[in-house]
Formats: C-alpha cells, sequence, structure tokens
C-alpha cells in the first residue's frame, strides 16, 4: 500500500502545543516529520487536520458480519467492509468489542472465534488499526476453563468483563423481558433459554472466585483488563482488585469518582453525549465529563458518534476544542498504552482525520500515512 510523502499546508492543524493554527504538517515513512522534507506540497486551505480517532470500544460492526441469520458466509468480506465504514468516520484504531456470551448467535462463543480469526485474517490488508477485544460475560462458568489458551490463540489483547444477567427478575422468579425473541437468536426453545438463564443465576456465588483465577491468567500473559458498566465504587474496587484498571461505561457518578479516585481510566459513550443522556436512564455521559470523570470517549454501537461528541463539546463551550477532540484521539491513545499515536506530534504514526472546515464532514483519513478514505473535493488535490 502506498504511503504518503507530503506536506499539507492552508489548513487549520491541531498541533500538540495548543489548539487550531495554521500550520504545515509533513508526512513521510507513515509518520509525522519535524519539518519539510522536500515531498509534494498539497494545499488543504478550508480544511481542519486533525490526529485520527481511536475508538476504543465499538460494535456496531455486528450488522456488518452478519446482517441476516447465516447470510454472511465470508466473515473476512464482512471485516473489510467494517474498515470502510470507520474509515469514513475519521477512525484510524478501531477496537472490534466481540461478546462471548450466553445469548448465543452472532454474541455466542463459536461465532466470536470466527471473528477473531477473520480479524487476524485481514489485518494486513487494512489500512486502519483493528484491535480485537473479548466481551466475555462473567456467569458462564463452565466455559472458564482453558480460556486464557483460546484468547492468545484468538490474539486478543483486550478483555472487558460484562454481566447482563438479569438477575432481579431471575431472584424474583419472573421471566425477562424479551425472552422468546432472545432464545430464538440464539437457537433455543424459550423454555431452555430460561432453565439456562436461572442455572447461571444460581451459581452466581461461585463466580468471583473462577473471575480472580482468570484475571490473574490473563494479566500474566500481559492481556490489558477492564471492567464494563460498574455501578457501585465497590464493584469498581473488586475489578481493580483484579487488575482490571479501564471502567468502561460506568453507570453512575459513584462508579466513576470511584475510578478517578483511584487513577483507573475511564472511558464513557459517545452516542450518550449526542444524544444528552443515556438511552438506558444511566449517568448523562456531559455530566461526567464536566465532573472531570472521563479520559476516552467510544463509538459504543454507533461509529459517527465519536467525531459527533467531539465537536458537540467544543461547540457547547464545555471545553476548548483541544480537549474536547483529546477524548476521541490521545485520551484513548493512553488508555491503551499506544504511544505511538494519539497526537500530531514528530515521530509519532501519521494517523489523522481531515475534516471539512465548514461543515465538519470527513473529507480523508489516513492511518500510518496511507489513506483509508477520501471523498469529494478533496481528492482531487491530493492526485492533481
Amino acid at each position: 500500500m502506498t504511503v504518503l510523502d507530503v506536506t499539507l499546508t492552508g489548513a487549520d492543524v491541531l498541533l500538540p502545543a495548543g489548539g487550531l493554527s495554521r500550520s504545515e504538517l509533513t508526512i513521510a515513512d507513515g509518520r509525522v516529520q519535524p519539518g519539510r522534507q522536500g515531498g509534494r506540497v498539497i494545499d488543504l486551505s478550508g480544511y481542519l487536520v486533525l490526529p485520527g480517532i481511536v475508538d476504543l470500544h465499538g460494535d456496531g460492526f455486528e450488522r456488518h458480519i452478519a446482517p441476516r441469520r447465516g447470510a454472511m458466509k465470508q466473515m473476512a468480506e464482512g471485516i473489510v467492509s467494517v474498515e470502510a465504514e470507520l474509515a469514513a468516520n475519521g477512525i484510524t484504531t478501531a477496537v472490534l468489542a466481540q461478546f462471548h456470551s450466553w445469548e448465543g448467535g452472532v454474541r455466542g462463543p463459536e461465532f466470536a472465534a470466527q471473528v477473531f480469526q477473520a480479524i487476524a485474517s485481514v489485518r494486513d490488508l487494512v489500512v486502519t488499526d483493528l484491535v480485537p477485544q473479548l466481551r466475555f460475560e462473567t456467569h458462564m462458568l463452565d466455559a472458564y476453563s482453558g480460556l486464557a489458551d483460546r484468547i492468545a490463540a484468538w490474539q486478543v489483547p483486550y478483555v472487558v468483563f460484562n454481566d447482563h444477567l438479569p438477575h432481579a427478575r431471575l431472584a424474583q422468579g419472573r421471566k425477562p423481558p424479551r425472552l422468546t425473541g432472545q432464545a430464538l437468536k440464539a437457537g433455543r426453545s424459550p423454555e431452555s433459554h430460561l432453565s439456562m438463564l436461572q442455572a447461571m443465576h444460581e451459581r452466581r456465588g461461585e463466580v468471583p472466585a473462577a473471575l480472580d483465577v482468570l484475571c490473574r491468567e490473563l494479566t500474566a500473559r500481559g492481556i490489558t483488563l477492564g471492567s464494563h458498566d460498574d455501578t457501585t465504587a465497590e464493584e469498581r474496587a473488586e475489578w481493580r482488585a483484579r487488575g482490571a484498571a479501564i471502567a468502561e461505561f460506568p453507570e453512575t457518578p459513584e462508579a466513576a469518582e470511584a475510578a478517578r479516585a483511584a487513577g483507573d481510566h475511564i472511558i464513557l459513550g459517545s452516542p450518550n453525549v449526542v444524544r444528552g443522556g443515556s438511552h438506558k436512564g444511566n449517568a448523562s455521559a456531559l455530566d461526567l465529563i464536566a465532573m472531570g470523570l472521563c479520559d476516552a470517549l467510544a463509538s459504543d454501537y454507533h461509529y459517527p458518534s465519536p467525531r459527533r461528541a467531539a465537536l458537540l463539546l467544543a461547540k457547547s463551550g464545555l471545553l476548548d476544542f483541544a480537549a474536547a477532540w483529546a477524548l476521541v484521539s490521545s485520551g484513548p491513545a493512553r488508555v491503551l498504552n499506544l504511544d505511538d499515536r494519539g497526537s500530531l506530534d514528530a515521530g509519532k504514526r501519521a494517523d489523522l482525520v481531515i475534516l471539512d472546515a465548514e461543515t465538519h464532514r470527513v473529507a480523508a483519513t489516513l492511518a500510518a500515512g496511507r489513506v483509508s478514505y477520501m471523498s469529494g473535493d478533496i481528492a482531487a488535490r491530493f492526485i492533481s
């Protein structure tokens, strides 16, 4: 793939030292260079040049890999189509969050294995950096044995723990909502699906010890760990003790404050910002950001949202432009210790997104100096 050797002029560039300023930016050998190197000069007047978006958690790819039950026979083709959408939304590094869940279907263990194999098979063929994440349902006790080995074989560097069992309903002996539809998606009868949920709920007392062992195995292998939907300070402390220092989408200010006090990383959902609140009635991301309780914004289920959320935060005045954009670039890069990206410092990967200065639409995206997306009038400037 062609790596650009160019100097971009005329654009407003978000440089590490401050906000947007009219500056030149040279990229060569896949990295940002300290000065003009003699490559071709491209006039980008009327555009903004920003660090590429690092998306720490997104499951919007599900519709690409299984648009209808059984319809996707070539999983790798689905991942390639995912990359096109990511690039069109300015995302240069994407964590693909794949469930390993009792929900079955596209979220079942067998499907997870196929997804991870497909990601590995196309990683060298796409421009966007694709990072697999396993979202493990903690009450699947029968799946613990050998899981650390399977994660290593899948080349998964990042594991997040979920518990989506409807415990309150099950404790009351009531059927969970949407039981029939969920069972059919998993290929089970409603009766067998309910029986499985009840069995996992009844064994909930065994889960903490099993998690302790699993987390020790994963941290020993250098796997990054996080928790999902923390609700209390105590819950966050339990995960931290296991080595899970990332709090994805804490549901309450209490959990987020506990994470911040202990130095844990906090990831919030961009759709929450764009919507002005959680669709589930959880803590407002806007409120948490105003309280300083956010290190990174993730796409969650909607890839256009990180860009839109950062722009909204800047437009609202809640954060200045540099701080708002940091929540989708340098902030998430720090969370995953990706020291080679997230800003336009000289020597870092030439990961950048170019926005139309008037509409703020994505005009082009480059990852490691290679074009992953380009559309409209800007293309003429690059090829002329």
